[in-house]
């Protein structure tokens, strides 16, 4: 039985990484995850410079649930050089860093900084509002999204993964832009958009009102995307959305994702990769694949 996958060339030893934002870049977990076990770790979003995040209350729990409106918080690349990158190489697993900016100079910035880093794969994150448009996510306009791709492209050395927004009408529409502008895989889904109000309070429960939806309650529309992306690119596709257990896991990859990665379960079950990795396994066991690759997009 073999659990390891390709993407863009790079071979991971099982299917299972972490979605960005909700693992750190991994040294808090450590303690309870053995980060070599991981397929990859995908590592907190790295801005050019250091970014505040938003006003506090930023996280707010929902049926199923939670919002944040964390707003990218993170020390800026030159700190997570120094810092993260080491920590991460110490162990025997990928290291895909999330790359996100205001504006495409911004973007390139980090991509240009990280290109000569012992790192594996760039995870594009295009749902950060572009401050030149308005403010409108870079993954909600299909000619943004093939423009930035390829911008990335021309000067990253690592593979570029194009995170992509559901926030969209299409998102095949703007799975076939990234793959026109280059991108080597597709990462999916990003979270929703979505509010509380705290009806005690009159108040809206996250300080920046709107704050993106994740958890066990998106995983069906993050599920019909995945399949919608896999049948309209050729590209790989690394899906999330609410996946939680092995179970999770495995309808993203028979919906046709190469590799899938677990993001609000680490909160409240910080061993959650590690389950989701032994269950897999069981399953393969059980119905007699040999491979990863024998079921992916097995279902049609």
């Amino acid at each position: 039985m073999n659990t390891k996958v390709v993407i863009c060339g790079i071979e991971l030893k099982n299917p299972v990484m972490t979605a960005s934002g909700t693992f750190g870049s991994g040294e808090e977990y450590s303690e309870f995850v053995d980060l070599n076990s991981l397929g990859a770790v995908v590592t907190k979003g790295v801005a050019n410079i250091p970014w505040e995040g938003n006003n506090t209350p930023r996280i707010a729990e929902t049926y199923g649930s939670m919002l944040n409106a964390i707003g990218l918080q993170n020390p800026g690349v030159d700190a997570f050089i120094k810092k993260d990158i080491p920590f991460l190489n110490k162990y025997d697993t990928k290291i895909i860093v999330n790359v996100c900016g205001k504006t495409t100079e911004d973007y390139l910035e980090v991509v240009e900084k990280l290109s000569n880093q012992p790192v594996d794969m760039l995870e594009i994150n295009i749902s950060c509002p572009n401050v030149k448009e308005g403010g409108i996510a870079f993954g909600q306009n299909s000619n943004s999204v093939e423009n930035i791709t390829k911008e990335m492209k021309k000067i990253a050395k690592q593979p570029i993964i194009m995170k992509l927004s559901p926030n969209v009408t299409d998102i095949a529409e703007m799975a076939k832009a990234a793959e026109a502008g280059g991108a080597d895989a597709l990462s999916l889904i990003n979270t929703l958009m979505g509010m509380k109000i705290d009806i005690n309070n009159r108040s809206f429960a996250l300080a920046n009102k709107i704050g993106g939806l994740s958890g066990p309650a998106i995983k069906p529309v993050a599920l019909r995307m995945v399949y919608q992306v896999a049948n309209a690119v050729k590209i790989p596709i690394i899906g999330m959305g609410g996946i939680a257990t092995a179970e999770d896991a495995i309808e993203f990859i028979l919906a046709g994702a190469t590799a899938v990665s677990v993001g609000t379960a680490n909160f409240y079950n910080p061993t959650a990769t590690i389950e989701v990795i032994k269950g897999i396994e069981m399953y393969m066991k059980e119905h007699g694949f040999t491979s990863i690759g024998e079921m992916v997009g097995l279902v049609k």
